[in-house]
């Protein structure tokens, strides 16, 4: 069964869709982004939530001291660096940590090697904006990122795509934010189902 993670939760009612609907993992955005979201609104989105609910904390070159506060405070279950954090920023955690990895070319790939015990992320690569781009990298970088072991895939996924990915790269996991939103941070409960559908589909 591939491990599915929806980012940029907001708000409770799209946490619940989410959670109703079989997801393994939420993200909550902590970073200067469209979809940020306060520690005090995560922390009472989170509050009710299942516990079996993975809720991920997703900073960008955030102070560990920062990270750590947010952690305790919000009851996170795992961090998402998506910055420039090298691998003893990344070890300085005890939670599970997933760290993203920008595709800007092939060459990319060899920054996977200097991450240890951590869960790898692909994501597209933008000089703007950390993540959240809405556009695909190409699936054939994923596949040789395969070569050096398991991965969540992420990046430009959405219902209509989400199915190819899986039966072409095999991943661990898949990622989705933008992909299934009526605007930026606002879900679409169909695109949640209907993503969530697909990939179980795929599964199958």
């Amino acid at each position: 069964m591939t491990w599915i993670k929806i980012c940029g939760i907001t708000n409770i009612e799209n946490a619940f869709e989410a959670s109703f609907l079989g997801v393994d993992a939420l993200g909550f955005i902590f970073a200067p982004s469209q979809r940020r979201v306060e520690p005090s609104i995560a922390k009472k989105i989170i509050r009710p939530l299942p516990k079996t609910l993975l809720k991920v904390g997703v900073f960008v070159d955030e102070d560990p001291k920062e990270v750590m506060r947010i952690i305790d405070y919000c009851a996170l279950d795992a961090l998402q660096f998506h910055g420039q954090e090298p691998p003893e920023y990344c070890q300085k955690f005890f939670h599970p940590v997933l760290k993203a990895i920008r595709i800007k070319n092939l060459d990319s790939l060899r920054e996977i090697e200097n991450y240890r015990n951590v869960t790898i992320l692909l994501d597209s690569y933008s000089p703007h904006q950390a993540g959240g781009t809405g556009n695909p990298f190409s699936w054939d970088i994923a596949l040789r990122a395969k070569e050096r072991g398991t991965f969540v895939l992420s990046g430009g996924l959405n219902p209509n795509n989400v199915g190819e990915a899986i039966k072409k790269v095999k991943p661990w996991g898949v990622d989705v934010c933008s992909g299934v939103e009526m605007l930026p941070g606002k879900k679409d409960s169909s695109k949640m189902a209907e993503f969530i559908r697909r990939v179980r589909e795929t599964d199958e």
